[in-house]
């Protein structure tokens, strides 16, 4: 069995907090020390402690237009605490703009001679798959999500088969429950698209893992880095270039 077949088949059960949280912790000790990664620990705490205000959970409706118009589930909201405090120590989960989206691929293209056809999407950290929904407007060979949370999987499976669009031109999508930063990469060219979805720590091993995938199997490559908090790791991968972006996005291209 492939590893990539091993994953889709594992078990979906959720990450522990307590597992979580140490890990979270562990890997911010590395890189920081025990003191400056307690301080994280406690504001990342008391962020979600704001959070969970009424007042802020009303405002994870605000995004619902997208959700409207196609009739899924996108939004940021109706999250347990449980999954919303798995998000603080994963990646909290937040839907990509649909105007953003489309801005950071006509991006890509004017910067790249890409022929979608000949691409695999993948999206890090899919969360309930909007992104994969609105890649699937463009002709992708195939569409994949990677989400490590399960609800956020079985919502995001229950988008896709829910969504429908006269205009989709990719019906090959699916999304996978596993963690993101241990995903086997299709051999195929990629654009890989990550809205920030790892500490410094993980976005590493991915980059890491990437080079180590384009050695084996030599292709075209591009990342497109929504929110690029930790752009630096990128530009010091050996197996990428910046080639465009805003303060909102960068776009990399295998060397």
């Amino acid at each position: 069995m492939s590893a990539w077949a091993a994953m889709k088949s594992s078990s979906s059960q959720s990450p522990g907090l307590r597992d979580s949280a140490w890990r979270w912790w562990s890997e911010a000790a590395a890189g920081q020390g025990a003191v400056a990664a307690s301080r994280r620990f406690l504001a990342a705490a008391w962020e979600f402690l704001r959070d969970s205000t009424p007042r802020r959970r009303r405002q994870r409706y605000g995004d619902a237009d997208y959700d409207w118009q196609h009739r899924v589930n996108t939004t940021s909201a109706a999250l347990g605490w449980r999954d919303r405090l798995l998000g603080v120590f994963h990646s909290p989960y937040q839907p990509t703009e649909p105007v953003l989206f489309a801005e950071m691929l006509a991006a890509l293209r004017t910067l790249t001679s890409i022929d979608f056809r000949d691409f695999v999407f993948v999206d890090l950290g899919s969360g309930k798959g909007r992104a994969l929904l609105m890649a699937s407007e463009h002709p992708f060979h195939r569409i994949i999500g990677v989400e490590i949370l399960p609800t956020l999987h079985h919502i995001a499976q229950e988008n896709l088969a829910k969504y429908r669009s006269p205009t989709q031109a990719c019906a090959n999508l699916e999304t996978i429950c596993a963690d993101a930063i241990e995903f086997p990469l299709p051999p195929e060219p990629l654009l890989l698209y990550l809205f920030n979805p790892f500490p410094e720590a993980g976005l590493r091993r991915v980059a890491s893992r990437l080079e180590r995938s384009l050695c084996e199997s030599p292709r075209q490559v591009f990342v497109l880095y929504h929110n690029p908090l930790l752009e630096h790791v990128l530009r010091e991968s050996g197996g990428l270039k910046r080639i465009g972006g805003t303060h909102q996005y960068t776009i990399y291209a295998s060397g």
